[in-house]
């Protein structure tokens, strides 16, 4: 029935039957074309209930006064009176609602003292009025539980939208995670294959050896650079592991060797024991964009200081480098030392980077430890 039937087709048939009710009570004044004229007016102008509750319930109080002014008497028709009423509290504000109601009293009062044939029984009188006062109070109760309703469904509404809203949150901050993985595993990579391939390109024919030694590297280095992009898309295919898993301070030499092969002269310190798996990667994802940086701006030939030592506070961390190589060409536009930074601010740390004296640079960083749950 309801695919035969919306629900608006039901309201519009029940409105029509209201109508047709008040419109037959109407129908049976026609030796009084006064009476019956304003009787099918009032029908008519009750099927503009819900759209316009508060004119409907002007022009239908309009006629009744009119029908008690010129006629003098109650009619049954006069039910429309209630019937907008109700309109008017269910379909329109509160204050509307009250008004409604001490229309519909004035118009008892009014009644009262002009009709021609008094209700001289109480009982039929007080009928009468409790009528009125229950059809009020039945559409006062629909009303709030409208409102109820309507308040239940706001707030669901909003509930999803907040929801809606932290799934976005947490995709964008996923998404922003990998996106660093992805820029330190390829930008570290790439500089070291581009200093070695520079390299290679130098010696191919004074010395082969070396040259063949570059390309190793470099193969060594590529292979390396694709099993981290193949876990990183693994893990955007089927969400099953941590794209920050496969990293530990073991790599930390791994690195230095990486840039040394490079003709950085790096030296390493690491004085660390008991930190989290968070606080690794941090540290080793540091390392990895400083000695980029390094390559990248300072170049084969310089050296670089790596510093990393941890207390029951936190984790320290500095990489200082002479600049005093040749700088590799980069198109960066700073990417690398806002990822440090935003690495390091997601534990609460801090993190500094800048020139030193002569023509250096040094990154410092300080990793607060985790608190323990307990």
């Amino acid at each position: 029935m309801e695919a035969l039937f919306p629900a608006h087709w039901w309201w519009l048939l029940l409105d029509l039957a209201i109508a047709a009710f008040i419109g037959a009570f109407a129908l049976q004044y026609l030796s009084d074309p006064v009476t019956a004229l304003i009787g099918l007016v009032m029908a008519a102008v009750v099927l503009l209930r819900r759209r316009r509750p508060v004119l409907t319930m002007a022009v239908v109080s309009a006629l009744a006064v009119v029908q008690l002014l010129v006629v003098r008497d109650l009619t049954p028709y006069d039910i429309a009176v209630l019937v907008a009423m109700a309109a008017v509290i269910t379909h329109s504000s509160l204050r509307d609602a009250y008004v409604a109601g001490a229309v519909m009293a004035a118009g008892l009062v009014l009644a009262w003292f002009t009709v021609e044939t008094k209700v001289d029984d109480p009982v039929v009188l007080g009928l009468v009025v409790a009528l009125c006062a229950v059809v009020w109070l039945v559409s006062l109760v629909l009303r709030q539980r409208k409102d109820t309703a309507s308040a239940y469904a706001d707030r669901a509404a909003t509930a999803e939208r907040e929801r809606d809203h932290l799934v976005r949150l947490a995709a964008a901050t996923e998404r922003a995670a990998i996106a660093r993985e992805l820029h330190d595993v390829v930008a570290h990579s790439l500089a070291v294959m581009i200093v070695q391939a520079d390299g290679a390109t130098f010696v191919v024919d004074s010395d082969s050896a070396k040259a063949k030694e570059a390309l190793r590297t470099i193969g060594d280095i590529g292979r390396d650079a694709l099993e981290d992009m193949h876990r990183i898309v693994a893990v955007l295919r089927t969400g099953d592991e941590d794209p920050t898993r496969r990293t530990g301070l073991d790599q930390l030499e791994v690195l230095a060797e990486r840039a040394r092969s490079a003709g950085v002269g790096v030296r390493l310190r690491v004085a660390v024991d008991g930190i989290g798996a968070a606080e690794e990667l941090t540290v080793v994802r540091l390392v990895q964009e400083g000695l980029t940086n390094v390559l990248r701006h300072a170049g084969p030939g310089a050296s670089a200081e790596i510093d990393v030592r941890a207390d029951e506070t936190g984790v320290e961390l500095s990489i200082t480098d002479d600049g005093a190589g040749t700088a590799v060409g980069s198109t960066s536009g700073g990417n690398g030392l806002v990822g440090m930074r935003e690495r390091v601010l997601l534990h609460s740390g801090q993190f500094s980077a800048g020139p030193v004296a002569g023509s250096g640079w040094r990154v410092h960083a300080v990793v607060p430890r985790r608190a323990k749950q307990v």
